[in-house]
């Protein structure tokens, strides 16, 4: 089936892969995660068929493949180092691999008792070089210092991780049963704050405001919460309906993904439609069509002119809604500045 495009044609790239993606550096779900390089126009996506590929997007618009990461699970996650010189992939198998773009070597890095949901690099944690910190269905978080074999150190979390987000020194960590732990990176080993999500349900992504002062949160209720890091600006918390259809029926919010030049926002759904958002005049910036399937995973590139999402199935109806052959699709959008750029107040968000 050919999925209908939210936007003109020439504006997109499809990608014919299973995979998350991560704009060097975006994370997915079946297609599990992704990333979009900060130094390069590189998009990485993981994938339940076991891999993390990268591909290279040209000016034109067009890609070209460039490597892959093999997993002996579904690949979950991915992550690229601020130089763009790394790609880090962790999966289902329990194995955290690291991949050297300059010479395409791929190592093993982290390990943990239970797959590998998430994961983040970070630099300067505690006068140390670069880290990748991790974290995993076995309750905990652990940095991994990449010249040893072993963590730095490990945390233990209330449940299992569900989704993670760096944006230094600010960390935020979700894990199962709504739980948030809060974390100021100079001081790693020792959490900030604990809450409870100011949602109702199950979590499925948190995503740190660029300038490190708060987060996003999404569940499974349509609904996204904006929380500031600091007590002191909780009164700036708000959150907001979202990725509900005509007939009130309820999406998920998989992905949250913020623009790097405005801070404004993405959100993308278990209804298969994404919308820009501007938070601080509390205001959707624009709404696209569904792709007919939902979007597991969004993120933008470096500098914010492409915008990569991927359709497929998330499970939210359950596996007796899921089309055998469905395709697994990533397609990038070229931004135009009025689709992120902040606006006035006109019409204030749904509480």
């Amino acid at each position: 089936m050919n999925l209908p495009p939210p936007a003109p044609k020439d504006f997109e790239v499809q990608f014919n892969a299973l995979s998350a993606v991560e704009f060097l550096a975006m994370t997915l779900f079946i297609i599990a995660s992704k990333s979009l390089s900060p130094t390069a126009d590189l998009l990485a996506a993981s994938s339940f068929d076991n891999q993390t590929r990268i591909w290279e997007v040209q000016a034109n618009g067009s890609t070209v493949p460039k490597a892959a990461i093999q997993h002996d699970g579904p690949a979950l996650c991915c992550t690229w180092s601020k130089d763009g010189t790394k790609l880090f992939s962790g999966g289902a198998d329990k194995a955290g691999k690291m991949m050297d773009i300059t010479t395409g070597q791929t190592t093993q890095v982290a390990a943990h008792d239970a797959p590998i949901s998430c994961a983040r690099f970070a630099d300067g944690i505690g006068g140390a070089g670069t880290m990748v910190i991790t974290g995993s269905w076995d309750k905990t978080i652990k940095y991994w210092d990449l010249r040893t074999p072993t963590p730095a150190f490990s945390v233990n979390m209330p449940d299992r991780v569900y989704s993670m987000d760096v944006s230094y020194p600010l960390m935020v960590v979700a894990t199962a049963e709504r739980h948030i732990m809060i974390y100021n990176l100079n001081n790693p080993s020792q959490v900030f704050k604990q809450l409870v999500s100011p949602l109702k349900w199950q979590t499925r992504v948190v995503s740190c405001f660029p300038n490190a002062s708060g987060f996003a949160i999404g569940s499974i209720e349509g609904r996204v919460g904006i929380q500031m890091a600091e007590d002191k600006d909780a009164s700036l918390n708000f959150s907001f309906k979202c990725h509900r259809d005509d007939k009130n029926n309820v999406h998920s919010v998989n992905a949250i993904s913020f623009h790097p030049t405005y801070g404004t926002f993405s959100t993308a759904g278990g209804d298969g439609t994404f919308s820009f958002w501007d938070k601080d005049s509390k205001q959707r910036l624009k709404q696209f069509a569904s792709v007919g399937n939902s979007i597991s995973a969004t993120a933008f590139n470096r500098n914010g002119t492409i915008f990569a999402y991927a359709s497929s199935y998330d499970w939210g109806k359950g596996h007796e809604h899921y089309k055998q052959g469905s395709p697994n699709q990533i397609f990038l959008y070229a931004l135009k500045d009025e689709d992120v750029k902040p606006k006035p107040a006109k019409q204030p968000l749904r509480k």
